[in-house]
C-alpha cells in the first residue's frame, strides 16, 4: 500500500509541474471524441466519457504493475 501512495504522490507532483510550466501539454484533456458536450442558451453539460475511461485503463494498468 505504501508503494502505491509514493507512486500515485509522485505522478501527481509530476503532473503538477507539467500542468504550471507546459499547461498545453495537457490541452487534449477532456476533447477527446466521445466527450459528450451539450450547450443551450445558458445551460452547459459536460460528461467526459472517453477521457474517463482512459484515465481508468491507466490507473488498473499503473495497480496491475506496482500492486505486484
Amino acid at each position: 500500500m505504501g508503494k502505491i501512495l509514493i507512486v500515485v504522490g509522485l505522478a501527481l507532483v509530476v503532473a503538477g509541474l507539467i500542468i504550471q510550466f507546459a499547461p498545453q501539454a495537457f490541452s487534449w484533456f477532456g476533447k477527446l471524441p466521445g466527450d459528450i458536450r451539450y450547450e443551450k442558451g445558458n445551460f452547459k453539460f459536460f460528461f467526459p466519457l472517453t477521457t474517463m475511461i482512459l484515465l481508468s485503463v491507466g490507473a488498473s494498468l499503473l495497480l496491475k504493475l506496482f500492486g505486484r
